[in-house]
């Protein structure tokens, strides 16, 4: 049993003192998910975020605790972060390298067809779009900057608790991202009931969502144990982390349809249902591996020095500078 720090123990209680919020995934497989990431993590990742798998475990629905009605500014923010709804941008490849480049993307498309098209229009925008591969991919790289305070906290033989306290928020939220991708119905306009055409007579029941990720999976009691043997070895060493993100929400959004067609049984009420287990067992550890494998590849960027960038982002000279924005993309 790892014990709580004293640095743990006021975030905990903390948490437990929060006004409940909508949580995605359910707070069951969020824990699971991170704890079973953080220990797959290899001898030569960032081990020292075991130190901090209780507080991260405990602390995984955390962003959910940020969409709260009563904080309007927060809520606006951070919801979009939380989903990916595919079949909202087919117009839009590829998909741009800037939070902003995408949000000005669908408003210029908005603006084209909101008199032809109002219905498709109302739902043009940034709320019933998502923004979650951002909120993964910007949560990433505050994890390789904190990571390169604790390899030098490490190197001067100084305390590195503080950097490495940083990096466990930092995992906290890039969990939960990554955790809120791995459920299918995060990556599709249908997240809470089927919408349009239904002739294989989907539900169009907005507790689906609810009670597939929640409901079921506390019913069947995941635990870490149920998925550790299935996330496999360390990847994505190396390529593009962005284009990897990408190709992970395609990969589980690919398998919306399957969570509609298992609901048809008996609406997620048979715990023993071995086909609904399997795919819950597959995108938890889906969610676990590309969890892992964020973090050790953050802690091997992280011995890198910063790129020496010739111009910056927001140097308007910068050939990739777009005054829409005031940035260049990545």
């Amino acid at each position: 049993m790892r014990r709580y720090s004293a640095v743990t123990i006021p975030a905990i209680i903390a948490l437990a003192l929060m006004p409940t919020a909508a949580k995605a995934w359910g707070g069951t497989a969020h824990t699971v998910i991170d704890r079973a990431a953080i220990e797959a993590i290899p001898a030569d990742g960032p081990a020292f975020l075991r130190k901090y798998e209780d507080y991260i475990g405990a602390s995984a629905s955390l962003p959910d605790s940020w969409r709260g009605n009563s904080e309007n500014f927060s809520k606006i923010e951070e919801d979009p972060n939380h989903g990916w709804f595919r079949e909202q941008f087919p117009f839009l490849r590829p998909i741009p390298r800037s939070r902003y480049e995408f949000v000005i993307a669908l408003y210029k498309q908005y603006e084209t067809i909101k008199d032809s098209d109002p219905a498709t229009a109302a739902r043009t925008n940034v709320r019933w779009t998502g923004t979650l591969p951002y909120a993964a991919i910007e949560a990433y790289d505050r994890l390789v900057v904190c990571m390169r305070y604790v390899r030098k906290a490490q190197a001067e033989h100084r305390d590195a608790s503080v950097p490495e306290q940083h990096c466990a928020f930092q995992a906290i939220r890039l969990g939960h991202y990554i955790g809120d991708g791995a459920q299918p119905l995060h990556n599709s306009v249908n997240s809470d009931g089927w919408r349009g055409a239904n002739p294989k007579g989907y539900t169009t029941d907005r507790s689906i969502h609810g009670r597939f990720e929640s409901g079921f999976v506390d019913g069947m009691h995941l635990s870490v144990k149920d998925i550790a043997a299935r996330i496999g070895a360390p990847g994505h060493r190396d390529g593009d982390m962005f284009d990897a993100i990408l190709a992970f929400l395609d990969t589980a959004g690919d398998k919306m349809e399957t969570v509609y067609k298992l609901e048809l049984r008996d609406r997620f009420a048979n715990f023993a249902d071995q086909d609904v287990r399997d795919l819950i067992y597959a995108q938890t550890a889906s969610g676990a591996a590309m969890l892992r494998d964020m973090l050790c590849r953050a802690w091997v960027e992280s011995a890198t020095p910063p790129a020496k960038i010739d111009l910056s982002p927001i140097d308007f000279t910068n050939p990739k500078f777009n005054p829409e924005t005031g940035s260049a993309p990545d």
